[in-house]
């Protein structure tokens, strides 16, 4: 990416409205906030495709979109329509926050919460063989990015270690063991459970399908707060049924929302949260963080976090 012209600070515009902690962030990153037909770029702040732009003006070198997640943007051929932008996503923006709660339902599986929550009479003996234990256990993170790196060293102080997995194989910081993405399928059969963390892509719906979840052990626990897609449903209801595992932890869902009535509602050894781990209290702050950060490396010239593969996806 060329160096930003000498002649004035970089402009950037603010879609699909002005934001009072957008424009704040971007003059925190020693740019000028700009309408649109002025501005060398554009940080977005709308979660649907339809309302994107079907034309940037020719001047607009880069976008800044507001999800972790890009599949929707793909899927509506926004990015493929621009190919002379460079696009960012807010991955790793929210990162801590994602972490916190897939540890909370980690937790509180192996823990035996949600069955001890329905109880309405002393049953001390029942929950003897169900409650267990993360010290010791090895926990695989599928899609060990900023949301792993964030969780690691929550499972590290409760003595859990990790088995990183991610798309490059390359050690990731606090994990005992990492392994590149085409050797995920021999991780199953040696973790004790399985955080789900990966992009939402071709190659990785329904990563954890029925041989997946047959590898794992009758305690094991899958949480899964990256898509829907990358758990087959309709497996992960068997397996939870038959008790042939621990149980689930799914901050998203396939399909998503989740219908009322659906058997995931009402098995005992899931818990169901409709999509809030990274809530609106906590996104806003940390996207106007992110933008913030990118916006000064664009003033400066620098590589931006968090820059969007065409062709891998995300």
């Amino acid at each position: 990416m060329s160096s930003p012209e000498p002649s004035g600070r970089p402009r950037v515009a603010i879609g699909p409205t002005t934001d009072p902690l957008l424009c704040d962030a971007v003059a925190r990153g020693e740019a000028e906030p700009a309408p649109l037909d002025a501005a060398d770029a554009l940080v977005w702040a709308g979660n649907d495709p339809a309302e994107f732009p079907a034309e940037l003006p020719a001047s607009i070198r880069w976008v800044q979109l507001p999800s972790a997640g890009v599949e929707e943007w793909f899927a509506a051929g926004v990015i493929q329509s621009h190919p002379q932008v460079l696009w960012t996503s807010a991955a790793g923006a929210f990162s801590a926050t994602v972490a916190e709660h897939a540890f909370a339902m980690l937790l509180a599986g192996v823990r035996a919460l949600p069955e001890h929550l329905a109880a309405t009479t002393w049953r001390q003996r029942d929950f003897f063989d169900k409650v267990g234990t993360l010290r010791g256990a090895r926990v695989a993170i599928i899609g060990a990015g900023g949301i792993g790196r964030a969780l690691i060293p929550m499972l590290a102080a409760v003595g859990a270690t990790v088995v990183a997995v991610n798309r490059s194989g390359r050690p990731v910081h606090g994990a005992a063991e990492t392994v590149p993405a085409d050797r995920v399928d021999d991780v199953f059969g040696r973790v004790d459970h399985v955080v789900v963390a990966a992009p939402a892509t071709g190659a990785t719906r329904h990563l954890v399908g029925r041989d997946q979840l047959a590898a794992l052990h009758t305690r094991s626990w899958v949480v899964n707060v990256a898509r829907g897609s990358l758990v087959d449903t309709d497996a992960l209801v068997e397996a939870l049924r038959d008790n042939r595992i621990g149980g689930a932890g799914l901050d998203v869902t396939d399909p998503e929302p989740l219908p009322d009535g659906h058997p995931l509602w009402s098995l005992p050894n899931a818990i169901v949260t409709p999509h809030d781990s990274n809530p609106p209290s906590v996104r806003k702050p940390a996207y106007a963080e992110h933008v913030a950060d990118n916006v000064r490396r664009f003033v400066r010239g620098e590589d931006l976090v968090a820059e969007i593969d065409p062709e891998a996806g995300y």
